[in-house]
């Protein structure tokens, strides 16, 4: 398939094939009907050989998705994932956080291993608007704070943001590079922040490693009575706390073996998306299906 002639509505179709939707409808029942509709729409259907598997059509979508210009913030998700989740730390040493509320807004990723650390993406196709309110309420939770850019919006990134916070580049060869290194400053941390971005049973389970004693309440007040006790921890405390709970209670190795059974484009997907353990046989079964036999899911 052509870039020159790659319209709106291709482009919109290729990037919704990474959507948890069409994830969760393979993993449920070994079929999605929004991927066959999808790849259609992308143009997919009649460019592609006969013999190709679903999987193909997927790395085909990657490709066409990370030529810049044309990149979507799935694919600065993929490029994280691989560089410093899997690249550097491994499922067994971090887990990753994606779409993870902090206040009115959406952290993109999230890595959780001796400290934490969040990578807010601004692609090519992102406005910066809100991106000095967005720093600002992470910091309040993240130890690290990185902004991941597109080339084009680098040098607005450097000079909006405040100095603890670290900016990296997505460059046009799909290489992520440090510009600046992000300050490591959990004392920066707010416990009723983390305490609204976690669930109540992570935070009993901080509260409780940290020698807290939790009141015998109904479960109805359950949540007062935690934030109570959590809001007069100290910020490294919670912050310490926070990472060393997460990195169990969001565990990511248990999809260990499903992750090398799927092709590179889609195992920021299946990382992203929870899944049960019963429907990992069904997605790669979805993903190894011939593309041309997968069109009649439709």
């Amino acid at each position: 398939m052509s870039m020159s002639n790659l319209a709106s509505e291709q482009l919109a179709a290729l990037s919704r094939l990474f959507s948890s939707g069409v994830i969760r409808e393979m993993a449920r029942k070994g079929r999605s009907s929004i991927f066959a509709r999808l790849a259609t729409q992308a143009g997919l259907r009649q460019s592609l050989p006969a013999s190709d598997q679903v999987r193909d059509v997927f790395d085909t979508a990657f490709a066409l998705l990370k030529r810049e210009g044309y990149r979507h913030e799935y694919i600065y998700k993929a490029a994280l994932t691989h560089n410093i989740l899997l690249g550097i730390h491994g499922l067994k040493n971090a887990s990753m956080l994606t779409e993870f509320r902090v206040r009115e807004c959406k952290a993109d990723v999230a890595i959780l291993n001796g400290t934490s650390t969040v990578y807010e993406i601004k692609s090519e196709r992102d406005s910066l608007s809100r991106l000095e309110r967005q720093v600002a309420a992470y910091a309040k939770v993240f130890a690290k704070v990185y902004v991941v850019a597109a080339e084009e919006h680098v040098s607005s990134v450097l000079r909006s943001v405040p100095s603890y916070v670290g900016v990296m580049r997505l460059s046009r060869r799909y290489q992520i590079s440090r510009l600046r290194e992000a300050l490591d400053q959990p004392e920066r941390t707010r416990p009723d922040v983390i305490f609204n971005s976690i669930r109540t049973q992570e935070a009993r389970l901080i509260l409780l490693a940290l020698g807290v004693p939790i009141p015998l309440v109904p479960n109805t007040e359950l949540n007062g009575a935690l934030r109570e006790l959590f809001v007069r921890l100290k910020p490294r405390e919670a912050h310490d706390g926070m990472v060393r709970v997460l990195r169990t209670t969001r565990n990511l190795l248990p999809l260990s073996d499903l992750i090398t059974q799927l092709p590179y484009s889609l195992k920021t997907a299946a990382l992203s998306v929870p899944l049960r353990k019963l429907d990992h046989a069904r997605l790669v079964s979805a993903v190894n299906t011939r593309f041309k036999d997968s069109l009649v899911w439709a």
